[in-house]
């Protein structure tokens, strides 16, 4: 079926937490948002990773006969649950996993907390390539780590690995855990199977655990290919944990279900048995297990769409600012839907730019700060919304920067 992703559907009363609080800059607080029909002056929200389109109708339709169902008991993955997700790897990226190597977990989110807990000791070290996904750093703060960044180099918009630093600073013997971004939040770099071997290489070297958040591993930009770091080799499946998630591909972000490939049998014992000391392990939302299996059985067109569409709002700001906004700077776009846009030009201060967004332009994006200090002076925008939303977002910014 043709699905249309421009239509405008009103979230207010469903507890959405884009549309209701803002948390991604200095004015967060409740939002007043714009109305579907674009009418009022409210916020325009393009912050948080989640989409405004609905999800896969073979999902919608699936969760409805579930619900008619109407018991909704303890659940565990069945076996056709378990085929749906390795059958996705194996359809999308030739990956063969076996059933037995996934570990469901209420998020990727979660995941990272508990591999953190899993494999280090309070005073540790976890390695991460910043500006990154900010969740990151709550995870490893969370577990009396510490923070440690090899910075990703930045370059005409453009950012790769710094790899002589990161051998550096994966040799520091506190190093237990790597926390790997790919495709890289926010700055939407695919990275290719020769940096990823370059960066297990060093990992492997100084016996440091990979954990590869990969939760956007199917929004991927044309022209670019995603890499699964465990299809890399034996050597490499065998000293990570790769995260997964139906929840930024098929906007079940909600429904809270992850599943981790685990190759290796003493690391995944050792995480199951973090998950069934803390009373985590035990089942599934029967309605997630039901969206899980059905996203991945039968919305691959839908993501088809998806992307076409995605694309098409990325080519769309990267018109807008070469037609009206130069001074703005809009990273290569190889992966996510969330485009990374550097401001620095406009000269202003960090708390002049977050006025100028939040209160005078009122669109709200995620502030480049809370990847990191390499952050400041740049915008994660989120182009999963509909194409009149972002123009009307735009067309407020412009509006605000001319009049500086």
């Amino acid at each position: 079926m043709k699905y249309n992703f421009d239509q405008l559907i009103d979230r207010n009363g469903t507890g959405a937490g884009k549309w209701d609080f803002y948390r991604g800059g200095s004015h967060a607080g409740p939002i007043n948002p714009i109305d579907a029909q674009l009418q009022n002056d409210g916020a325009v929200p393009l912050w948080v990773a989640d989409m405004d389109f609905a999800s896969p109708q073979p999902v919608i339709d699936a969760l409805a006969a579930r619900v008619q169902h109407g018991v909704f008991g303890y659940t565990l993955a069945t076996d056709g649950y378990y085929d749906s997700v390795t059958g996705w790897f194996q359809k999308r990226f030739g990956w063969d996993v076996a059933n037995d190597w996934i570990t469901t977990t209420p998020g990727v989110v979660p995941a990272l907390h508990f591999a953190v807990k899993t494999w280090c000791q309070p005073g540790d070290k976890v390695l991460v390539q910043q500006p990154v996904y900010y969740p990151f750093f709550r995870a490893i703060t969370n577990g009396g780590c510490e923070i440690l960044s090899s910075s990703l180099l930045e370059n005409a918009g453009v950012y790769r690995m710094d790899f002589d630093d990161l051998e550096k600073k994966a040799s520091d013997p506190k190093v237990k855990i790597s926390l790997l971004c790919s495709p890289h939040n926010p700055v939407g770099r695919v990275w290719t199977a020769e940096e990823l071997r370059r960066y297990g290489d060093i990992c492997q070297r100084h016996g440091v655990i990979v954990i590869a958040d990969e939760i956007h591993g199917d929004l991927i930009m044309p022209g670019n290919t995603f890499q699964p770091y465990a299809q890399l080799g034996e050597q490499f499946a065998n000293h990570s944990i790769v995260c997964t998630a139906p929840s930024k591909t098929f906007n079940l972000a909600g429904m809270h279900l992850s599943n981790l490939v685990i190759a290796n049998g003493d690391l995944k014992n050792a995480f199951d048995t973090y998950l069934f000391e803390t009373g985590i392990a035990g089942g599934l939302n029967p309605l997630a297990l039901v969206a899980t299996e059905t996203a991945y059985r039968e919305g691959e067109d839908w993501l088809a769409q998806l992307l076409d569409y995605i694309h098409g709002n990325y080519r769309a700001v990267e018109t807008f600012f070469a037609d009206n906004l130069p001074q703005l700077r809009l990273t290569d776009l190889q992966g996510t839907y969330l485009a990374w846009i550097d401001f620095r030009a406009l000269g202003l201060d960090q708390p002049s730019l977050e006025k100028m967004t939040q209160l005078d332009a009122k669109v709200l994006f995620d502030e480049g700060h809370i990847f990191g200090p390499e952050g400041f002076g740049f915008e994660r925008i989120n182009l999963a919304c509909p194409r009149p939303l972002l123009d009307l977002a735009l067309h407020r910014l412009k509006a605000q920067i001319d009049a500086l």
